[in-house]
Formats: C-alpha cells, structure tokens, sequence
C-alpha cells in the first residue's frame, strides 16, 4: 500500500492502528507522549470509527497489516505512515532522513515487525483504555 489522495477522508491527522496489538498500543503512547501540540488523534481499527475509516483505505480490519495515518488529506501506509508521524513529533525530524532508505526495504521490515507483532509483544483480549488525557485524543 502506497500513499493515496483519492476521495479525502473528512478528518486529518488520525492515526488507525490495531487495539489489541500491545505493540501497536505503545506506538500510540510514544505518539502521544512526544506530540506537544496534540495534532494526531487516534483511533482503533475495532472502534466504529476505525472500521469504517479502514474500509475506506482498503485495508481488512479482520486482519489488519499495517496501520495508517491521514495526513494532509493523504493515506500514508506502513512505514511511510510511520515516518510521517515521526517526522511531524518535536525531536523526531531528524527520521526525515529514513525516506532516503528504499521503500521495499523500509516496508520488508515493517512487513516483518507487523506479522510477528502478536508473538513477540502480544495481544490484548480487548482494545487498550486510554487514561483520560489520551481518551480525549481518540475518536471512536
């Protein structure tokens, strides 16, 4: 999966990541933690918001492969979703220069984190609460 501008998703900076993933979880608390400006909302691929908002992007919210973020109108997917959160974090710029890297081989190791998440981080039975700081952040 590519960045894709298509018909524009009506919300920006939403990041959708897999809730039951603990890796994907932590992603989310880096995200927020580090994002001094509160610019990234979240939202989970199981809440009803990031089920329709996944079928929209094309991706299977069943077995989800990779995350995404809408930025500037655009999809991004798997580690060009990644660098782009990075990229927009205080302190994180400097992963710009990770874009320079191939895409193939940039996404093979996203590929390869993303099927290995559940064995090697785990998986929540349910979605992971938020504290109240991030709950006001996710959109369901």
């Amino acid at each position: 999966m590519t960045a894709r501008a298509g018909r524009p998703w009506p919300d920006d900076d939403v990041i959708l990541y897999d809730g039951v993933c603990v890796f994907c979880s932590r992603w989310v608390r880096f995200v927020a933690a580090r994002d001094v400006r509160a610019r990234f909302r979240f939202t989970a691929i199981q809440s009803p918001y990031g089920n329709r908002l996944a079928h929209a992007l094309g991706i299977d919210a069943n077995d989800p492969d990779t995350n995404a973020v809408i930025h500037g109108g655009i999809a991004y997917f798997k580690s060009d979703a990644a660098l782009t959160v990075l990229t927009n974090l205080p302190r994180w710029r400097w992963t710009r220069m990770l874009l320079a890297a191939p895409k193939p081989l940039r996404d093979a190791v996203y590929n390869l984190i993303a099927y290995n998440r559940y064995r090697i981080f785990g998986r929540y039975e349910t979605c992971f609460v938020p504290d109240a700081a991030l709950r006001a952040r996710v959109m369901e």
